[in-house]
């Protein structure tokens, strides 16, 4: 992964299977500062059965009852809707990217040429289709929505059973929206700590505080659902964040990334200019001849351009003045 945050616009399934719709988004990704826009690619025969119903948040944000079949097939994005994007993504210079949920899916994003895999929380603890994204020998940004140490543990074994070197953990709260007391931020670093890999956030919030705080927490990555219109029909659209927003989010994240540095206490260069004129240096506080003994009713610590840091009244007190001083004229042994 690249040094500075990478942030992912999570267009998802909220190109509502038509195409113009798709492309806007990516020119909206590219115009808000994305350094990716990813989508979801799948085959809805091979992704699900046919009677599962919608999850409660998928009923919510629709109000349309069906099967998740259903849904999924109106939202499907054929493989040809898929290359256009690609192409045009690398015409606007936008990176693209896709979550893939099945195996026939997986081996067309590879073959299109995708820069990383990810793998969404649905996939934690499968462990055949992650040995075998492992085995395609690319970075995996793996979500750990819905999970327990316990199954990213599985799932990341996994993985590197199957060749992974390049995991990166996103902890997320698979709710849509999630309320700001379910995201448990904190689990981001039990993550980091737990398994030694780089982590990041996949956030389903409303707002940007918690990613930009993620990022003050040490996240590498950040993925944020991303649409044109919150108030488009479809299940994620009132979960995810307009371009204006975006925009916002991502200027907040480059603030943030450039203020934490590179940790080492020292001071800057203008730091060091300002400090010659507000530091505290010691200075004669009445006459001193030369060849004084100088004591502390000699001296005193005032801002001034010459003289020693207040730092070395020990090493002052008891020495012989080199020359005269008048009151306030920095001591220089």
């Amino acid at each position: 992964m690249n040094q500075k945050v990478l942030i992912i616009a999570e267009a998802g399934v909220n190109h509502n299977n038509d195409l113009e719709t798709a492309l806007n988004l990516c020119d909206a990704a590219k115009e808000s500062g994305a350094d990716v826009i990813k989508f979801q690619t799948w085959i809805t025969e091979k992704l699900i059965t046919k009677n599962v119903q919608q999850a409660e948040y998928q009923i919510k944000n629709t109000g349309v009852s069906e099967s998740q079949f259903d849904m999924l097939k109106r939202l499907e994005f054929s493989q040809e809707n898929f290359r256009k994007v690609r192409a045009y993504c690398d015409k606007i210079g936008l990176t693209f990217a896709s979550t893939a949920d099945d195996e026939e899916s997986l081996d067309f994003l590879i073959n299109l040429g995708i820069p990383f895999i990810k793998v969404g929380s649905g996939d934690i603890g499968n462990v055949s289709f992650l040995r075998n994204i492992g085995a395609k020998q690319l970075p995996v940004i793996l979500s750990t929505g819905m999970s327990s140490l316990a199954d990213v543990d599985i799932s990341i074994q996994a993985l590197q059973e199957g060749g992974a070197t390049d995991i990166t953990l996103l902890h997320c709260t698979t709710n849509y929206p999630c309320p700001y007391d379910q995201v448990n931020l904190r689990a981001m670093l039990t993550l980091k700590d737990a398994f030694h890999l780089p982590v990041g956030y996949s956030d389903h919030t409303i707002g940007d505080e918690v990613a930009v705080a993620a990022v003050g927490l040490g996240a590498k990555v950040i993925e944020k659902h991303f649409t044109l219109d919150c108030h488009m029909e479809g299940p994620d659209h009132i979960a995810s964040t307009e371009p204006k927003a975006f925009r916002k989010m991502v200027e907040k994240i480059r603030h943030i990334e450039a203020a934490l540095g590179d940790g080492v206490k020292t001071p800057t260069s203008s730091e060091r200019r300002i400090s010659k004129v507000v530091t505290k240096r010691i200075v004669a506080s009445n006459d001193i001849s030369k060849g004084k003994v100088i004591t502390a009713e000699d001296i005193c610590v005032k801002r001034n351009d010459i003289g020693m840091r207040a730092a070395e009244w020990d090493r002052v007190i008891g020495s012989i003045a080199r020359k005269d001083y008048l009151p306030d004229e920095g001591i220089i042994l």
